[in-house]
C-alpha cells in the first residue's frame, strides 16, 4: 500500500531524513518510534506529500507523491502534530468545510459527518466551537477530518501526545479498530503505543531506519529476553548465589521493592531451568517468579544512542 524507497530530505546543509526505504502492507499499523528530532514528522510530511524529497520516490496504492500529489491525497488522511484545526468553527462546520475541501457533495458530506460523528462520538459537541473543546475533543475532531473522505491510507502524527492516560487508551482503540479496512502509519515516542496498536515497528533515529520489525520480535532482541523475575525474602543471599551461576549475565534489584529482582540471561543460556535446579538444591522457594519475553524499551535506547548498529529482522 505504501512503498518509500531511498527517501532523503536536506535543509540546507542538514540532513533530516537519510536513505529511508519500508514498505506497508494493506491492513498494516506502522509505528514510526524514535526520539524527538528522529526525523519522524519529515518523514510523515514526505509520504503525504506535504515536502518533497530532496531524492527518493514515495507511492502510495501505486501513486507517485511527486508526480500524482493531488491524486494520492485524495486516498490519504493525514493528522499533522498538534491536529490544527480552526477553533472558531464548530465541530460540524469544521468538518462540513473539509468535507466540501475534500470534494465531496452537499450530500455525500451530510453522510459522512454522520458517519464520522458516530465512529468518534462527536455527537454531543457537533455545535460546540473547536477552541471551547478538551484536548482529547480535539483530537478526535482531528481524526474525524482524516477519515471524512473514507481513505484508504491514514497518516498520524503523534496522534496521542497531550492526552491524559483515558483519552489515550480511547484513540488508541479507536485507531486499531481503523485498521480492519485501512492502511495507518502513525508516528510516537511512547514505547507502550507501539506493542498495544501497531503491527509493526520503525525505530528512527538522526534521519535513519535503525530498525524495522513487529515489536515482539524487536523486544527479543532485549538483553532481558528470557530474564527470570523472583521474589525471596532471602533476596541479597539468594541473588548472590545464583549470580554466580554460568547461565547468569548479571543481577539487578527491584527499585521499590527489596525482595524482588531480576537475573538476566547469558547468551542462549537455559536460565530459567538452572535457577530452579539452584533453588530447589538450598529448599528456596520464591513467592513469584516469571521469564519475560523482553522489553522495548531496552531495545530503543541501545539502537538510538550514537554508532548504534541497524537492527532488521
Amino acid at each position: 500500500m505504501i512503498e518509500v524507497s531511498a527517501l532523503h530530505k536536506r535543509f540546507g546543509s542538514f540532513s533530516a531524513v537519510h536513505d529511508v526505504n519500508f514498505t506497508v502492507e494493506r491492513g498494516q499499523v506502522l509505528g514510526f518510534l524514535g526520539p524527538n528530532g528522529a526525523g519522524k514528522s519529515t518523514t510523515m510530511k514526505l509520504i503525504t506529500g506535504y515536502y518533497r524529497p530532496t531524492s527518493g520516490r514515495v507511492h502510495v496504492n501505486g501513486l507517485d507523491t511527486h508526480r500524482h500529489t493531488r491524486r494520492m491525497q485524495r486516498e490519504l488522511g493525514y493528522l499533522p502534530e498538534g491536529a490544527p484545526a480552526y477553533g472558531d468553527m464548530t465541530v460540524a462546520h469544521y468538518l462540513t468545510f473539509i468535507a466540501h475541501c475534500r470534494g465531496l457533495s452537499r450530500k455525500l458530506s451530510k453522510t459522512r459527518l454522520r458517519a464520522v460523528s458516530e465512529q468518534l462520538e462527536l455527537d454531543d459537541v457537533l455545535s460546540q466551537r473547536i477552541e471551547t473543546l478538551s484536548k482529547g475533543f480535539k483530537r478526535r475532531v482531528g481524526i474525524a477530518q482524516t477519515l471524512v473522505h473514507d481513505p484508504k491510507v491514514l497518516v498520524l502524527d503523534e496522534p496521542t501526545d497531550g492526552l491524559d492516560p483515558n483519552q489515550k487508551q480511547q484513540v488508541r482503540e479507536l485507531i486499531r479498530s481503523l485498521s480492519a479496512d485501512k492502511t495507518v502509519i502513525l508516528s510516537t515516542h511512547i514505547l507502550e503505543e507501539v506493542e498495544s496498536v501497531c503491527h509493526r515497528a520503525l525505530i528512527i533515529a538522526h534521519g535513519k531506519v535503525l530498525a524495522d520489525s513487529t515489536p515482539g520480535a524487536l523486544a527479543r532482541q532485549s538483553r532481558y529476553c528470557g530474564a527470570v523475575t523472583l521474589e525471596l525474602p532471602n533476596a541479597r543471599q539468594a541473588a548472590a548465589l545464583l549470580n554466580a551461576l554460568p547461565e547468569v549475565e548479571s543481577v539487578e534489584f527491584s527499585i521499590d521493592n527489596p525482595q524482588r529482582f531480576t537475573v538476566l540471561p547469558a547468551p542462549d543460556a537455559p536460565l530459567f531451568v538452572a535457577i530452579q535446579a539452584k533453588l530447589a538444591s538450598k529448599g528456596w522457594a520464591p513467592a513469584a517468579m516469571s521469564v519475560e519475553s523482553g522489553r522495548l524499551d531496552d531495545v530503543f535506547q541501545r539502537i538510538t544512542r550514537p554508532n548504534a548498529v541497524e537492527v532488521r529482522l
